[in-house]
C-alpha cells in the first residue's frame, strides 16, 4: 500500500525528509508545498480541503478554483488521484450532486463515503468508481474504537467480493495508524501525524538517543509509520478482538 504523508510540514527541510522518495498528500487549503512534492516524491495525491475549511467556519461552496488546481495537478506524472469535493455534515444528496459536477476523468477522482452514510450509497460508489475514500464521521469519527470497527465490519461486507478482496481501491482518510493499516486491505492511506508532531518537544523528551532535529524526527516517524503494510484481503474480526487489541497494543501518542 501507499503511505501518504500530509503536507504542509515545516521547515521545508523536514518536509523533504518526510516525503523524499515517498508519497505526499496535499490539501487544496494548504498547497504551498506542491512544488516540493512534485520534485522529490514518488507520487502524491490531492485533497479538496473541505474538512479544514469547515472547521475554520468557512465551508467551501464554490469549487471552481479546486477544479482548476486539480486539473493542473493531474498533468504531473507523479499525481495519483484527487479526493472529490464533499459536504461536511451534508446529506447524501448533497454529496451525490458534487459527484455529478466532477469535471475531470473518473479514474482521477475518488469520492468519499462518510461512515455515517448508508450502506446503499457505499454499494453504489464501490460499483461505479475505481477508487473510493473511507471517511470517519458522525458516530464513527474516532478511528479505531469499537464502534468504528463494527461499522467497518458492516462496510466490508459490501466492499469485498466472495474471496474478501476489495472490489475497488480503498483509500483510508486519517488511517495511517498501524492498528488500522495492519487490518484493512487498503490501497493507500494518509495522515498528518508527522506535520503535527515533529515540533511538539514533549513527545521527544524520553530516551537516550533523541533525534536532534526536526528533519531527524520526520525520518524516525516516517520509518515507524511505513513499517506496517496492509493485507491483500479482509479478515472479519470479532469485537472482543478489537477490545483486546486496544488493551494490548500501546502506541506512542504521535501514532494514534
Amino acid at each position: 500500500m501507499i503511505h501518504y504523508h500530509g503536507l504542509p510540514i515545516t521547515p521545508q527541510t523536514a518536509a523533504v525528509s518526510a516525503i523524499n522518495g515517498g508519497h505526499a498528500f496535499i490539501s487544496y487549503r494548504h498547497r504551498d508545498q506542491l512544488g516540493i512534492a512534485a520534485e522529490v516524491c514518488q507520487s502524491f495525491a490531492i485533497d479538496n480541503g473541505a474538512f479544514s475549511a469547515w472547521r475554520s467556519g468557512n465551508p467551501i461552496t464554490d469549487w471552481s478554483g479546486f477544479y482548476e488546481w486539480a486539473e493542473m495537478c493531474m498533468r504531473f506524472p507523479s499525481c495519483d488521484f484527487a479526493v472529490i469535493p464533499d459536504v461536511i455534515e451534508g446529506t447524501e444528496s448533497d454529496n451525490d450532486d458534487l459527484l455529478s459536477e466532477w469535471p475531470l476523468p473518473r479514474h482521477f477522482g475518488a469520492p468519499v463515503w462518510h461512515m455515517h452514510e448508508s450502506l446503499e450509497r457505499l454499494e453504489r460508489l464501490v460499483n461505479e468508481w475505481p477508487r473510493i475514500c473511507l471517511g470517519s464521521s458522525g458516530e464513527f469519527s474516532v478511528v479505531g474504537n469499537e464502534n468504528w470497527w463494527s461499522r467497518i465490519n458492516d462496510a466490508m461486507v459490501i466492499i469485498c467480493d466472495d474471496r474478501q478482496r476489495p472490489k475497488c481501491k480503498l483509500h483510508g482518510l486519517r488511517m495511517l495508524n498501524p492498528k488500522v493499516v495492519s487490518r484493512l486491505p487498503l490501497a493507500s492511506a494518509d495522515s498528518t501525524n508527522i506535520g503535527r508532531n515533529i515540533g511538539i518537544d514533549v513527545h521527544w523528551k524520553k530516551g537516550h538517543y533523541l533525534p536532534p532535529t526536526k528533519e531527524a524526527r520526520a525520518m524516525v516517524m516516517r520509518s515507524r509509520i511505513e513499517s506496517v503494510n496492509s493485507p491483500s484481503v479482509w479478515t472479519p474480526i470479532e469485537m472482543t478482538m478489537v477490545v483486546k487489541m486496544q488493551e494490548v497494543l500501546v502506541l506512542p501518542e504521535w501514532l494514534k
